[in-house]
């Protein structure tokens, strides 16, 4: 009973920052601190970080620990063509993609044209609206409990039961913390000339391929993203697996690369605050010191460069024919120089994809123009020096200019 006592007393000295020191700290800098907190580690009750976590993304209104399945589509199985998997990497979406799509059959269809529906007994806690200057469209989060969440964004319009308790968006009253109880099949609002973005979320799992979860604060819930086939009934799994591009596995793609002392993975432009930016620009160009080099989300076997400021604008280009891969190289591979193209994808009989279609093994095909080089370099394990030459083949590009920025991860 003694021991008992003192085990409990040990807890609570140590208190809530313990959590937050055991979730975060990595595993390659272990102390003696860290020794400590191991042992301490197993006294903590299961799922209470997770329970923790759900607090916080659900406004604290979750529940529970359990992790019931996902039972129905977010729209009718015919008004959408295709599910394009996490990990894309488009405009000022410069590191992977935290959420899938759901693409309309129709996809320049009027707004509101198509229901979308809860995909199970859940809470809604979150409807946040964006306002634009003809329309408002919003983003919804659920609560099955506090390990697992789904959510949507882009929604055009709200059911008039959900409507009714947010209020209008115009309205300075409007409700955005709520606490709604739906049902699986539910209709909550409709969409119509856009995707519908969706992920699920449990935060009992932190991705491993984000070196420092601490640097994606700004969205918390990133590094709880996983795969919804392992969340799904048998039947929602073989209803969206059919819809699916992506044919490679994980086949719901994935978002999270970085390897310690390898290229590979995001980065952020030294002297900001990871994936917030910097206070220097706005909101809105918050990626501009973002950085990727990412295996493509529909053909992986392609590399991609992603830059928030790639001559100041935001860039994808194909890195063409690597003599070293990226996952390979490190500190003792000096500078390396990337050839850059642009792309699009094609199907198997060698036709342009138009990206409004369902097709599946896509590869990426080159436009050939081969106009552009990039110096990246290891400077250290976590950080990085890169320098990009638009409009400038490799063979011209000899060494880094006072223009090079440095990242760091």
């Amino acid at each position: 009973m003694l021991r008992v006592l003192l085990l409990i007393s040990l807890v609570i000295i140590i208190g809530g920052s313990i959590f937050a020191f055991i979730h975060f700290k990595s595993s390659s800098d272990k102390t003696q601190t860290d020794s400590v907190v191991d042992k301490v580690k197993d006294l903590i009750p299961s799922g209470s970080e997770a329970e923790k976590r759900g607090k916080s993304l659900s406004n604290g209104h979750c529940e529970g620990m359990e992790k019931p399945k996902l039972g129905t589509l977010p729209m009718n199985y015919d008004d959408f063509s295709m599910i394009i998997p996490y990990g894309a990497v488009i405009g000022d979406h410069v590191i992977p993609i935290d959420h899938q799509y759901f693409s309309p059959t129709i996809f320049r269809s009027p707004r509101d044209t198509y229901e979308v529906r809860a995909m199970a007994d859940a809470k809604l806690v979150a409807v946040e609206p964006r306002k634009k200057p003809d329309y408002t469209e919003y983003r919804m989060v659920f609560s099955m409990s506090c390990r697992l969440f789904y959510y949507y964004d882009l929604v055009t319009s709200l059911s008039p039961d959900i409507q009714k308790v947010t209020g209008d968006p115009d309205d300075k009253s409007y409700k955005r913390d709520v606490n709604i109880p739906v049902k699986e099949g539910q209709l909550i609002g409709r969409i119509g000339g856009q995707t519908l973005d969706f992920a699920v979320w449990d935060t009992e799992k932190v991705l491993s391929g984000f070196l420092d979860p601490k640097q994606y604060e700004a969205e918390r819930w990133k590094i709880h993203t996983v795969d919804p086939l392992d969340y799904y009934t048998e039947k929602l799994k073989n209803q969206a697996l059919s819809k699916y591009l992506r044919t490679i596995e994980p086949r719901s793609g994935k978002i999270d690369y970085d390897i310690d002392g390898r290229l590979i993975g995001n980065w952020f432009l030294e002297g900001s605050k990871g994936y917030e930016g910097t206070k220097s620009i706005s909101l809105e160009n918050y990626s501009q010191t973002h950085l990727a080099i990412i295996p493509d989300h529909l053909d992986p076997a392609t590399y991609i460069a992603s830059f928030g400021n790639y001559g100041g604008l935001f860039k994808q280009l194909v890195i063409v024919s690597p003599q070293i891969d990226p996952k390979d190289v490190s500190m003792e591979s000096g500078l390396v120089k990337y050839g850059l193209d642009e792309y699009n994808f094609e199907t198997p009989d060698g036709e342009m994809w138009t990206g409004i279609t369902f097709a599946q093994n896509l590869r990426v095909r080159l436009r050939g123009t081969t106009h552009a080089c990039v110096l990246y370099q290891l400077i250290e394990k976590r950080k990085l020096k890169m320098e990009a030459f638009p409009s400038t083949p490799c063979s011209k590009v000899l060494s880094f200019t006072s223009e090079a920025k440095m990242y760091y991860r």
